[in-house]
């Protein structure tokens, strides 16, 4: 049976290249980087080596504005609480959307209950921020704006430049999670006005267990985890140098591969879009044209997402119904939700993420299978309508 991996928004697989950067630092160049002695310059040498690669990745003219975490939650918590804490002085209104990955949504709903105000902007039924509606949102207590740089679930892409630029105008600091996106497009955080973005390493082909935090230079923020100040004081612990230098490598790798990797994907992506929406009573999720290269989402009426998935997999094919961090319950994606759909229409959810490895021939057995999938769950549904 072919075996099909179209889940790379879950985890992606780390590039061999990634892997073989990174052996070295786990047994023979095992120094520390705070160390002095000359195993632990080399693992310092490297580490700001790795900085300046993801620097250079997200168009930051410094690479010290690069702080290591371990993931990009911890990340969106940094940000979140640290400027949060670090400004409350300032005011206690914070602006963020209503399609936010739940690192951010349960990060803010905590800090409500510190007291601070969240204000959650709507998406329309494409899953995009009226810009307009969040200058409206402002008020003279506003300290902080977090909007997704793009959605994971739906792959629908925010006008990231255009709230910069109001967020700047009114000097709001402005965080996004770029956890989905970086990598997969372009993204300079000073053409766009951006003070703080979240960025994965395993959403590049990185490792998982580290992530970064870029913060612009002069802004403050209050660290949660204290220790040796390490990592500018902003992340104390000893970094986890192989972990580090693998995304420095699969950053590096991404600046020069982006373009023709996302050409090549965004044809197999559209290719699923344009014969998977064949199929009657089904229906794309996200903006057809401002979406991410590798995500092509969809919703079935009269099925449950969690039976296609289900199905696909005894097929060989893996693949998602929203994401990841959601899963642990049973609720229906707040996503969705948000975009307008009924209970009964976001249950009925399939997330197909491609990647690096994906070819023609993976999309052919995707496109054979789909469709006898959904023909056999729609006769056993009860709402499915006889004709």
């Amino acid at each position: 049976m072919r075996q099909v991996y179209m889940d790379y928004g879950s985890a992606s697989p780390v590039d061999p290249r990634v892997l073989e950067a990174m052996m070295p630092y786990f047994d023979k160049d095992a120094g520390n980087p705070s160390s002095l002695h000359s195993a632990g310059r080399r693992a310092k040498r490297e580490l700001e080596a790795a900085r300046s690669k993801v620097a250079a990745l997200v168009g930051a003219p410094n690479p010290k504005s690069i702080i290591f975490t371990s993931c990009a939650t911890e990340s969106n918590n940094l940000a979140l609480r640290g400027a949060a804490m670090r400004y409350k002085d300032k005011g206690n209104h914070i602006i963020t959307s209503s399609v936010e990955h739940m690192s951010v949504m349960n990060t803010l709903k905590d800090l409500q209950r510190s007291g601070f105000e969240v204000t959650y902007i709507p998406v329309d039924k494409d899953g995009l921020v009226d810009a307009d509606r969040v200058k409206s949102a402002i008020t003279e207590k506003t300290i902080l704006i977090s909007i997704i740089y793009a959605n994971g679930e739906v792959g629908t892409v925010q006008p990231i430049k255009e709230i910069g630029e109001l967020a700047s105008d009114k000097k709001i600091l402005f965080h996004t999670d770029g956890t989905a996106a970086v990598g997969k497009v372009p993204i300079n955080v000073e053409e766009e006005h951006i003070d703080l973005l979240t960025i994965s390493s395993n959403d590049m082909y990185g490792p998982r267990g580290v992530g970064a935090l870029y913060v612009k230079q002069g802004v403050r923020l209050i660290p949660f985890i204290f220790g040796g100040g390490q990592e500018s004081g902003m992340r104390s612990g000893s970094e986890n140098v192989p972990g580090i230098v693998g995304m420095g490598k699969a950053a590096e790798m991404a600046q020069e591969e982006m373009v023709n990797d996302g050409a090549r994907i965004i044809r197999m992506r559209d290719r699923l879009i344009d014969t998977i929406l064949k199929n009657e009573y089904t229906y794309l999720t996200g903006h057809r044209t401002k979406r991410l290269p590798n995500i092509a989402s969809f919703r079935f009426s009269f099925i449950e997402g969690e039976s296609i998935i289900l199905q696909l997999n005894d097929m060989g094919i893996t693949a998602s119904t929203g994401s990841a961090c959601s899963s642990k319950t049973l609720e229906p994606s707040h996503v969705l939700i948000a975009m307008g759909l009924r209970h009964e229409e976001a249950h009925g959810s399939l997330l197909l993420t491609l990647g690096r490895y994906n070819s023609e021939e993976d999309v052919d057995h995707i496109l054979e299978s789909v469709p006898k999938v959904i023909t056999k769950l729609r006769a056993l549904s009860p709402l499915y309508p006889i004709k």
